[in-house]
């Protein structure tokens, strides 16, 4: 039976085509570096034999809350940049597989106290480890109008990026960016109504990403992952936005995250995976339907060579 406080926490996106896109050996050695609800970790466990173990990572206290009593899993509190660390740590070499849903999950955003949402006004926190790290707000008030600008253009893909942060940087004279109705009120005026909901989420989107440098974390990750593979292995990656889709793209296709390709003497690319699906996996309509979360979630699966 499941969890009552999973269904709450998050609602897992392509929950059975990335993990069939694992091709699961019952006793081999998985990792999913995004357990949030446990959703994927649960359904990986279902398809494992007693002698198969799991490491799940996670570094917001709040997702300790659904950890299964199975001898099978390890839950690593930690962010999946320290993959290696972790993996060397509990003395495993290679693993048969990695799953990993990029996506923020709904408990983030349904979360009133944490800043994730401009749907509540709450405190600009931002952090998915609250432990540690540099708030949203904290960011708001000391960066430059053109570290501001950055953010918002890269993370963003906002084209107004310059105007958003000299807009911030005029309101915070006056008073501090502490929450997320400030930031809303520092900025409204600079989007079109039409497209006012999504600009101002990308907005958000770009703040969370500096805060949490989850686009460094993430090809730390990746990297880390290929070469923990073992020849065969699987890697599954559900993405949400362009920014990560494109690392993890040229991750599968040249096996760095910059996409630098590398040919042999008779122009073959020589990379260490080759991609399972030629085309993205994409939620169908009736998931999109009944999560709406899922619709910008891309899948995609490689094999280590």
């Amino acid at each position: 039976m499941t969890d009552p406080t999973t269904i709450c926490y998050h609602t897992p996106v392509l929950l059975k085509q990335s993990v069939d896109g694992l091709a699961i050996h019952p006793g081999g050695i998985y990792v999913d570096v995004t357990f949030g609800g446990g959703g994927h970790s649960r359904e990986i466990l279902s398809r494992m034999d007693d002698s198969a173990h799991l490491y799940s990572f996670d570094q917001d206290a709040d997702a300790e809350r659904n950890v299964p009593a199975d001898k099978r899993f390890t839950f690593v509190r930690s962010n999946f940049r320290y993959l290696r660390n972790w993996m060397s740590y509990y003395g495993v070499e290679q693993i048969d597989g990695l799953l990993a849903d990029l996506g923020v999950s709904s408990h983030h955003f349904d979360d009133e106290t944490r800043g994730f949402s401009f749907r509540f006004d709450a405190p600009l926190d931002m952090r998915m480890n609250k432990r540690a790290g540099t708030t949203a707000a904290e960011l708001l008030a000391n960066y430059s109008e053109k570290q501001l600008a950055d953010v918002f253009y890269y993370y963003g893909e906002l084209r107004n990026a310059r105007r958003i942060a000299a807009a911030i940087v005029a309101f915070r004279q006056k008073k501090a960016i502490t929450t997320t109705k400030d930031l809303t009120d520092a900025t409204e005026t600079l989007f079109r109504r039409e497209h006012e909901k999504k600009d101002m989420a990308r907005l958000f989107q770009a703040l969370r990403i500096e805060v949490n440098h989850e686009m460094d974390a993430l090809r730390q990750m990746l990297s880390a992952a290929v070469s923990l593979l073992k020849p065969g292995g699987r890697l599954s990656v559900i993405t949400y936005h362009s920014l990560e889709d494109r690392i993890v793209k040229n991750m599968m296709r040249s096996g760095n995250a910059e996409g630098k390709v590398e040919q042999d003497l008779y122009g073959r690319i020589e990379s260490p995976m080759k991609a399972i699906n030629s085309k993205v996996i994409v939620p169908d309509e009736e998931e999109q339907q009944r999560n709406p979360r899922s619709r910008s979630a891309k899948l995609r699966i490689a094999e280590r060579k």
